[in-house]
């Protein structure tokens, strides 16, 4: 199952609102057929959302119907529309700036078909980095993770949130893969489900041990004893090592550095943003007020009721044992060491 698939002049969409009662896909023709896609959170998780985008941009180029000479003014129309999709998962403007500067490379190029297939061609390589990304984190992840260890995770960054394999999820795989009879506990991550619908099915489906639990058990089970390490996937890290999650990672940090238990994000470099100096520069995105009034249709709070509903928080450094990457494991102090690993050839 996978979060999407290019099948020539078409992204196919999972339609992740849909899991895991159904399995529903959007095939997307358009860039704004993409847009609305990750608008929607039919497709999620930083590295999932940039490949589609850069896939939408793409598609934008395959829908243009004028001469050479207009397709620039275009393409920042295209551009301008997915990146207005959703603010704080920088992936998606790591992979549409990869496509603006292979775009830009195109303009003595007249023959728009071959424009066309340069832009396939780069967004099939940025799916591509992000399936060898993946399998990077997983590997220098699976170092840290001990045996028999019960892991909890929160949300899903997981194949779902990826072109494959996952970030957080990936080093989880990997440890499984290495037969180390890990145990996972899956934060059911509120608002929107997450963990519930998508983490537990794709642990199931590998048959990775997990038991589901609500975002309010979390301190509890470390209170008991019953959690070794936390392990989170990351929409945006900023130059000093604060990071940006899906809402609820903050307060699962403060837990775990409460009662002394490793507390991991893994993320490919792309997340990284060093133009961010810290966390208060990066925007939260507001999602809509009914997401918390009802759940999948089903309405679950008064009509009338004010909303406050951030899809992310921002976990400070200080909380963050390490972050795991494709280049490797970096720990405090991060403005020095992330600086390190960017500049890494």
């Amino acid at each position: 199952m996978k979060a999407l698939e290019w099948l020539g002049n078409t992204l196919r969409i999972l339609n992740q609102t849909k899991l895991p009662v159904e399995i529903v896909y959007r095939d997307a023709v358009s860039y704004q057929d993409v847009a609305e896609a990750i608008e929607n959170m039919e497709v999620r998780g930083a590295p999932a959302i940039g490949a589609a985008a850069a896939y939408g941009f793409a598609l934008g180029a395959l829908e243009y119907q004028g001469d050479r000479d207009g397709l620039s003014s275009f393409m920042e129309l295209v551009q301008d529309r997915l990146e207005a999709t959703r603010p704080t998962a920088v992936n998606l403007f790591w992979a549409l700036r990869r496509m603006e500067d292979r775009f830009r490379e195109c303009r003595e190029i007249e023959d728009l078909s071959e424009v066309r297939r340069v832009l396939i061609e780069e967004a099939d390589r940025i799916a591509e980095d992000d399936r060898r990304m993946n399998r990077l984190i997983g590997k220098y992840g699976n170092e840290i993770v001990p045996e028999k260890a019960n892991i909890l995770t929160h949300c899903n960054a997981g194949a779902l949130a990826t072109v494959e394999y996952g970030t957080a999820l990936g080093v989880i795989r990997a440890a499984h893969e290495a037969g180390k009879g890990i145990h996972v506990y899956a934060d059911e991550t509120r608002p929107f489900l997450q963990g519930a619908r998508l983490t537990t099915m794709e642990l199931l489906r590998d048959k990775i041990p997990v038991t589901l639990i609500a975002d309010s058990m979390a301190g509890y089970l470390m209170q008991q004893g019953k959690i070794d390490l936390v392990i989170v996937g990351a929409d945006r890290i900023a130059a000093n090592g604060d990071t940006a999650n899906k809402i609820g990672t903050y307060s699962v940090a403060v837990l775990a550095h409460a009662h002394g238990i490793p507390f991991y994000v893994a993320a490919p470099t792309s997340t990284i943003d060093l133009k961010v100096a810290s966390g208060q520069e990066i925007p939260i995105e507001q999602r809509p007020d009914d997401e918390m009034r009802e759940c999948f249709g089903v309405q679950t709070a008064p009509a009338e009721v004010k909303v406050y509903n951030p899809a992310f928080d921002v976990t400070p450094a200080k909380y963050i044992t390490g972050i795991i990457t494709e280049k490797g494991i970096v720990v405090a102090p991060y403005s020095v060491n992330l600086l390190k690993l960017m500049v890494r050839s």
